[in-house]
């Protein structure tokens, strides 16, 4: 069969995005709330700057707005991250960036699968932020051992799912009638399921350890716990949510508000508490509750470089140790002034960002100039080449837990004694994952490089 009679994995990974949306939406009323907040949020800034939308549209990435939207989903095994990646390649999403939430007290290491190229994020910027539960932090012996035989027990895929992942890997892809059926059998294993696989007794050990220990094993699979779509103004869309009847959580994660965003802002509201049937040992089944999932908005800016993200941590942990955001919100004024005061000593202009090299830009030659100077500063000087940002397109470890540790009512976080193990969480998921670093340099190197050869031609 060849290639044509394929599905495009950009098909496949829209009509996975889109079929997710719909499940997640009639699960959780309030996702579709956050989606009109924040088309309405994006039309009105739209309409207020030309220039930003002038932007978007010359860069191919004003339609991809709507449509963008990030969830994420919580593994137990090595076996099923190794799997859960091969799901996911066939939709052209990959794994970027290793993240060790130990040091955020959170016994996971994740990884966030996306698309990679520029004309796949514009086609559909889908990603799965992709935790692997750490089991070696369960100081309970007995109750790890526990933990292990129930999630050895499970199996997430269905047994279609699994079969349609190895005809695409034998035959280079899927037709449209399996991928069509591939997008309905994996949705499967993010579906909520309401019953339990342990005790009532054995979920309140798990949670004893800890609360994600327990949504990991305690079962059929790893539900989806978010869904996130992208606003151009986190603010606005926050001061929305109590219109609509959400209660907003106190504090914006990430950065305060700039002129020039940088990497990612987040807010969210509270995880529900959710039905759940526990079965005793005589068969009867316990009704008590679970809370997990929650809903989020987040604002993306541009991807720093490694020096501006050591400049961003600095300013952050300065901050941190001054103030701290209390769970309850009681002092999210006093953190806020503390977090802009704070980011003073960040740059807040695009050149400044470019010359002092924080951040990471794409570069284009403009249409009839020529210049003779070799040097970038000077060519820019002229108008002949012009910069725009690198839209972080990943995660951060600081932002990431913030979020979960306020949507999951902890009140204090300590860190793991643990050390960073990315090689094995590479081990497990059967491949090394993508420098974020590296691959932003490359995209700028290779468009400065379009741009000089542009300017010559």
């Amino acid at each position: 069969m060849t290639s044509s009679a394929f599905v495009n994995s950009n098909t496949i990974r829209a009509a996975f995005s889109s079929a997710m949306s719909v499940m997640y939406q009639t699960e959780v009323p309030a996702y579709g709330t956050l989606q009109t907040i924040v088309t309405d949020t994006n039309a009105a800034v739209l309409d207020a700057d030309p220039e930003l939308k002038a932007s978007l549209k010359n860069h191919n990435e004003l339609d991809r707005i709507s449509d963008e939207r990030h969830g994420a989903i919580r593994l137990g095994t090595a076996d099923e991250l190794h799997m859960m990646r091969r799901v996911f390649a066939i939709m052209g999403m990959f794994p970027v960036g290793y993240y060790d939430l130990g040091v955020a007290g959170i016994p996971v290491h994740s990884t966030a699968f996306r698309p990679t190229s520029h004309d796949a994020l514009s086609a559909n910027p889908f990603r799965v932020f992709t935790s692997l539960l750490r089991l070696e932090l369960i100081q309970d012996e007995a109750l790890r051992t526990q933990a292990v035989e129930i999630l050895e027990q499970r199996q997430i895929f269905t047994n279609r799912a699994v079969t349609l992942v190895e005809t695409a890997e034998t035959n280079g892809g899927l037709t449209k009638s399996q991928a069509d059926e591939f997008v309905s059998e994996v949705l499967e294993t993010f579906r909520w399921h309401s019953d339990a696989l342990v005790s009532f007794e054995t979920y309140e050990k798990l949670h004893d350890a800890h609360r994600l220990i327990a949504d990991v094993v305690s079962f059929r699979g790893p539900h989806i716990n978010h869904l996130t779509p992208r606003t151009l103004d986190i603010d606005a869309s926050q001061a929305a949510m109590p219109e609509y009847g959400i209660a907003a959580k106190a504090v914006i994660e990430g950065p305060p508000p700039r002129k020039c965003p940088i990497l990612l802002r987040q807010t969210s509201f509270k995880a529900l508490e959710e039905d759940v049937s526990f079965p005793d040992l005589d068969g009867t089944l316990k009704s008590r509750s679970h809370t997990a999932r929650f809903g989020e908005i987040e604002q993306r800016g541009i991807a720093l470089t490694a020096k501006g993200r050591a400049l961003y941590d600095q300013t952050l942990n300065t901050v941190r140790a001054i103030i701290t955001p209390a769970a309850d919100g009681s002092n999210a004024d006093e953190y806020m002034a503390a977090l802009s005061k704070g980011f003073e000593a960040f740059p807040d202009d695009w050149r400044s960002l470019l010359d002092q090299e924080l951040a990471y830009f794409k570069f284009s030659a403009v249409n009839g100039m020529e210049s003779q100077s070799a040097s970038l500063p000077d060519l820019i000087d002229a108008g002949a080449i012009t910069f725009d940002p690198v839209v972080y397109e990943d995660f951060l470890p600081v932002s990431a837990a913030g979020i979960f540790q306020s949507n999951l009512g902890d009140k204090a976080t300590e860190t793991l004694q643990t050390t960073s193990s990315q090689d094995t969480f590479e081990t497990a998921l059967g491949t090394s994952v993508l420098n974020e670093f590296d691959h932003y340099a490359a995209i700028q190197a290779q468009s400065l490089e379009t741009a000089m050869e542009a300017l010559k031609a």
